[in-house]
């Protein structure tokens, strides 16, 4: 895609992809998971960074020990997001200020205008 902003036609549009079709556009950083696990953590660069670069959507995953099933993973998160994404936005409903709350808004800015009004020196003394 251009540098143009993605609308949710386009998010839908990569939401109905297959995953294989998917990944084809994705930039892939595999690199050592942290946390518990010991030294299978330690060891293997089992955890997997995924960038979709069409939309630049940027998924972590290093839930399981596996690369494959962490990149499966991935693009699963990828997808959910594309997803969330191609929803429609709401419709706006316009709304209007009811009169009786304009004429007490207004009424309300002549009383303040008055108190100032009364509050100036008086002219004669």
């Amino acid at each position: 895609m251009d540098e143009r902003k993605l609308t949710y036609r386009d998010y839908a549009a990569f939401a109905r992809m297959s995953p294989e079709e998917l990944a084809r556009d994705c930039e892939v950083q595999v690199f050592r998971a942290t946390g518990p696990g010991g030294q299978g953590v330690n060891t293997t660069d089992s955890a997997v960074r995924m960038r979709h670069v069409p939309t630049g959507i940027v998924v972590v995953s290093r839930e399981r020990r596996s690369q494959l099933q962490n990149r499966e993973r991935c693009l699963e998160k990828i997808l959910e997001a594309c997803r969330l994404r191609a929803r429609p936005p709401r419709p706006r409903k316009k709304t209007r200020v009811p009169a009786g709350q304009r004429r007490r808004r207004l009424e309300a800015k002549r009383s303040r205008g008055e108190v100032k009004r009364l509050r100036r020196r008086v002219e004669g003394e």
